[in-house]
């Protein structure tokens, strides 16, 4: 099958390595002539045969639009356009009524997996017209992990950057979690050993995960996080999630709580922030902010 990728970032170039070490044929297009297959989104779709795909991954919002919008000059009916950024579930509404009006599909798809995805494969939550999704089956078998995990259909347009909203508000509370818990050990004196503390828990107990994982391998680079500052971002994600909360009478109490310890990050140099930086560079390869 062959796939045009526009977006070529610590995302989008592995993912195009692993849809084409699946056997398929990927054009890729980046602002950055170094790592781009093309010099234009013209000569990209250009070099694809009709009925085209073209997934689109760049930042959310006007990137997105501006990338939809040309993409809606070039194309023809029967293509189909994939966003598989971080886009808001409202903007995919849009941009289906805006491409659909002249016969392109779209179909919205949450990615998870961050910097592990080429090797551990890509957690697919996908939105759309029944159709669309199944023309793009063999790209998303291609992307998924190995075996009957990581993709779903969730839905109509925008179910797929809806769950994926979701999915990072819980990703928001389970590191707040971790934090906190980690920076509660290092206050105490009896406990001497924080980082074996942290590796114990890998195996046996009811809160084993890939993010204490991560956590343990922060530990070992940096047994007390000292060369971070207590600093993170949010990425919209965690916001949309209360704000959707809000609009469907939902009470997302933890949630809530932990996209508010980053708004305090911001005031001071909180420990807590430091293991959730640590996380977020372990998983995703986000920047973090060193200590000078």
């Amino acid at each position: 099958m062959q796939l045009g990728l526009i977006g070529l970032g610590k995302m989008g170039g592995n993912m195009r390595e692993r849809v084409r070490n699946a056997g398929h044929t990927v054009v890729g297009y980046d602002r950055n002539p170094d790592v781009s297959d093309v010099d234009s989104l013209t000569e990209l779709v250009g070099q694809l045969q009709a009925p085209r795909v073209v997934w689109v991954m760049v930042p959310a919002g006007a990137a997105t639009q501006s990338v939809v919008d040309e993409l809606g000059t070039l194309l023809e009916a029967g293509d189909i356009v994939v966003d598989g950024g971080n886009s808001r579930w409202t903007d995919d509404e849009q941009h289906a009524e805006e491409l659909g009006a002249k016969g392109i599909g779209f179909v919205d798809a949450g990615v998870s997996g961050g910097v592990w995805g080429l090797k551990n494969g890509y957690a697919l939550m996908v939105g759309g017209d029944k159709e669309h999704v199944e023309r793009l089956q063999p790209i998303f078998e291609a992307l998924k992990p190995q075996g009957p995990y990581g993709y779903v259909h969730a839905g109509k347009v925008g179910a797929g950057h809806f769950s994926k909203m979701v999915h990072n508000g819980i990703e928001y509370a389970m590191m707040q979690a971790y934090a906190e818990g980690w920076e509660l050990l290092e206050k105490v004196d009896s406990v001497t050993d924080v980082r074996e503390v942290f590796r114990s828990w890998q195996d046996g107990t009811v809160i084993r995960s890939w993010l204490l994982d991560l956590a343990v391998d922060a530990l070992d680079a940096d047994e007390h996080l000292d060369r971070l500052k207590g600093f993170a971002q949010d990425s919209g994600e965690g916001r949309w999630t209360v704000e959707a909360a809000i609009d469907n009478a939902v009470p997302l109490p933890a949630i809530t709580a932990s996209l508010f310890a980053r708004f305090a990050s911001r005031q001071d140099d909180s420990p807590q922030m430091k293991m959730i930086a640590a996380l977020r560079s372990q998983f995703g390869g986000h920047a973090v902010e060193a200590k000078e």
